[in-house]
């Protein structure tokens, strides 16, 4: 079965996607009270960089990575941080942060005049680099997991780290943003207003 014509995906009460993976992250904390969820934000990663499979992402959310493993390692010493959900290149997704918790995903960051994103998004992270694109299953699942956030959430902006952290950041590079906005049905107001680029 496709993921377009897959069962949609639930949130819990909890803010725990059922029926997917869970692996827990130790790095997060509570949202503000009465800040409501209003941004998601697209991220990629690959441990080591460029380097797909073999678990150390999951590890580095999960504070459990060997950082003697590989010299960029030494690099992330002390590094505390997660998403809510991890999509493979297969296009498997990892759930590490309840959706009601606040990850720690977007470091110091701003959207339209508001600071700490963390306070108020969603953060995934997908399997790859700024110029590698991404899969076509990895927007296929991400499209089906973001129509279940738009779902439970009031969601109103899609946005990637490098438009909330534009001095620090690039990820998710080469994304097709109009692509995601179309599989998950998403209103076109949702996409970043500067250019993108798309994979």
């Amino acid at each position: 079965m496709s993921a377009r014509r897959a069962a949609p995906l639930k949130i819990d009460a909890g803010g725990w996607v059922t029926g997917i993976e869970r692996r827990p992250s130790p790095h997060f904390d509570a949202r503000p009270a009465g800040v409501a969820i209003e941004l998601l934000v697209i991220h990629n990663i690959s441990l080591p960089p460029g380097r797909f499979g073999g678990g150390d992402v999951l590890r580095l959310f999960a504070g459990s990575l060997d950082c003697s493993a590989h010299s960029f390692y030494a690099s992330l010493i002390d590094l505390r941080v997660s998403a809510h959900f991890f999509i493979d290149r297969a296009g498997r997704i990892v759930q590490l942060v309840s959706c009601a918790d606040r990850a720690w995903h977007a470091g110091v960051s701003a959207f339209e005049g508001r600071d700490d994103c963390n306070d108020f998004s969603i953060g995934i992270e997908l399997e790859g680099t700024d110029t590698s694109g991404f899969t076509a299953t990895q927007y296929a699942m991400l499209a089906r997991l973001t129509r279940a956030l738009a779902g439970a959430y009031p969601l109103g902006a899609l946005r990637g780290h490098c438009h909330i952290a534009p001095e620090r950041k690039t990820d998710p590079g080469r994304f097709n943003w109009r692509r995601l906005r179309r599989d998950a049905g998403l209103p076109a107001a949702w996409l970043p207003r500067a250019p993108v680029p798309v994979a």
